[in-house]
């Protein structure tokens, strides 16, 4: 009888059990798991709360990378660490069984907390520079509540394996949906937006969110990974939507679904100066059909109204792979799209 099949499922092989506690097995690198388990962090914050050279934790940090428990990930000049989606077993009993209330650990904590508070103070600041545009732009569409139920609404009961969102720049869609998935990426060209994102979500103590900087027309994840991608208010940004519709589409799995959520046809001119908006909103016909030519021609949409004059309509759209079967979203207001979108009023 082959040692496959003695091998029971969720057992780890001897040689895989074997690295793993070798690399665990050192005090930094116990304490840098330890740190981990609570959220990413750069090879910066690590040297700063273990009070360790630059050098010496890059080496325990391969180490532990090579063992399979740690993944790496650059973003600009900066490279983060966070605990591997799909590290061994063995190593999540250990580490949760730490106690963190004695030193080393609650020392390690404390210095983890101050390294947080300075993040959301940079944070913060970045984001004050930007919160007269943002106000603004938030003035003239109906409140984020309205559109985050919407968001719900449209989703529905349905579990969340894997969730994506693309241009996900302060990671409210993340706050709002991380909780409900099994795994959470935020995908951002801006490291400064990611820097927010990650305060913010150290804030609402949301720890298991994977951020990624990159280029929403070339997203770095493999095709039919995600059983959901959030497209939310980024389209009006970009040069060519339809591309990165497209790219999005790749990596929506058998089964999985893509919300597009940006406004609807406007005439503010003044957005493309004051909010360097490159598309004055996008009709029903042209996202349904852009879906359709990317491989999701199963669409649901709703309008979201203004409720006070002069305020741009929001658009949601639902879609899928031919035959997967959209769950039709509860609620008033959601029609079923051909792919040339004519269904919405």
């Amino acid at each position: 009888m082959s040692n496959d099949r003695h091998q029971e499922a969720g057992s780890v092989p001897f040689p895989q059990a074997l690295a793993v506690l070798r690399a665990a097995a050192e005090e930094t690198r116990l304490r840098i798991l330890a740190l981990l388990a609570e959220g990413e962090l750069s090879v910066s914050d690590l040297t700063d709360i273990l009070g360790q050279s630059q050098p010496r934790i890059s080496r325990h940090l391969k180490l532990l990378v090579e063992a399979g428990l740690v993944e790496r990930h650059r973003e600009g000049a900066w490279a983060f660490f966070r605990l591997a989606e799909n590290r061994a077993g063995l190593a999540d009993p250990l580490v949760a069984g730490l106690d963190r209330s004695a030193p080393p650990l609650s020392e390690d904590r404390a210095r983890l907390d101050a390294v947080r508070a300075q993040r959301a103070e940079a944070a913060q600041s970045f984001f004050a520079r930007l919160a007269p545009k943002w106000d603004e732009l938030r003035s003239l569409h109906v409140p984020e509540a309205i559109v985050e139920a919407a968001v719900l609404e449209a989703l529905g009961p349905r579990p969340i394996g894997s969730l994506l969102d693309l241009g996900t720049g302060t990671g409210r869609m993340l706050g709002l949906l991380a909780p409900l998935a099994g795994r959470a990426v935020g995908l951002d060209s801006s490291h400064a937006m990611l820097s927010v994102a990650r305060a913010n979500f150290e804030r609402l103590g949301i720890a298991r969110v994977e951020l990624r900087q990159g280029d929403i027309h070339a997203p770095p994840f493999a095709r039919a990974s995600f059983d959901l991608v959030i497209v939310h208010q980024v389209l009006h940004y970009l040069d060519d939507p339809a591309r990165a519709l497209k790219a999005a589409a790749r990596l929506v799995a058998p089964g999985g679904r893509l919300l597009v959520v940006d406004f609807a046809p406007h005439d503010l001119e003044f957005l493309r100066t004051a909010q360097a908006h490159r598309r004055l909103g996008f009709s029903t016909e042209q996202i349904a059909g852009w879906l359709a030519e990317a491989g999701l021609p199963e669409v649901t949409a709703r309008n979201l109204a203004p409720t006070a004059s002069g305020q741009l309509t929001v658009t949601l759209w639902l879609g899928s792979e031919e035959g997967q079967g959209v769950d039709a979203p509860a609620g008033p207001g959601w029609a079923a799209l051909p792919p040339d979108g004519r269904a919405v009023a």
